[in-house]
């Protein structure tokens, strides 16, 4: 047996490699620290997952004002202190002020939390990647803060890869897997079906829009399930 220690991934550059995760943020704490148009971008992805978001600025854009005045955010109007992040979940500093974005991301640590600084990768505790939805289908690219600009372009590739239909048919499996936890005891017939789901028609009945067509794929792959020893 050998006595050597395995070499772990980003070792041999001298970093450890980021590790990919999908957060639930529904009613969660979430600080945003700057008023301008990328605190916009944070501000509205936290509020598509249902974030309790603060944004802190003395300053901000219409859109951000128009959000405070509608309720959907609170608007702390002064500049950041220690109390604003300390309880939060996540913290981005997204001002025009590299210092003061480190500053933020320093007082994040030492309370425990996670940071993300805009513009500078190395200076936060994560990452925000560039993010393809289709429904409940999310896919994440992450370049390690090394070309986000290379992150959205893969994104938009796959845009084009991955159309609207996804979300129908992921619908559609989600149905399946629902109703086969119900029905078919054995995991590991629940495991053939959904891998036959995958091979079915099942997708192209989804992307047409006909339910009925769907309802009658469903039920043969869990009649099938059943069936199966």
């Amino acid at each position: 047996m050998s006595d050597a220690t395995p070499e772990l991934p980003g070792e041999e550059r001298g970093e450890a490699a980021l590790y990919p995760v999908m957060l639930r943020l529904a009613g969660r704490r979430c600080v945003v620290v700057g008023g301008g148009a990328v605190a916009e971008r944070k501000v509205a992805g936290l509020l598509e997952c249902g974030a309790s978001v603060t944004l802190v600025s003395p300053e901000a854009t219409p859109i951000l004002e128009g959000l405070a005045g509608a309720a959907r955010i609170t608007w702390e109007r002064r500049t950041v202190s220690g109390k604003d992040v300390a309880r939060a979940f996540l913290v981005f500093a997204a001002t025009d002020n590299l210092e003061v974005n480190r500053r933020v991301a320093q007082a994040v640590s030492e309370a425990g939390g996670l940071a993300n600084v805009a513009d500078d990768p190395a200076g936060g505790s994560f990452h925000v990647p560039a993010v393809l939805r289709r429904g409940g289908l999310s896919i994440a690219i992450s370049t390690s803060g090394n070309s986000p600009a290379l992150a959205r372009r893969l994104r938009q590739r796959l845009e084009q890869t991955l159309g609207p239909e996804y979300e129908a048919f992921l619908a559609a499996l989600g149905q399946l897997r629902e109703r086969a936890q119900k029905s078919i005891p054995s995991a590991e017939a629940r495991r053939r079906i959904y891998l036959q789901a995958l091979d079915s028609d099942l997708f192209e009945h989804a992307a047409r829009g006909d339910p009925a067509a769907v309802e009658a794929r469903i039920a043969a792959l869990l009649a099938d399930g059943a069936a199966a020893p």
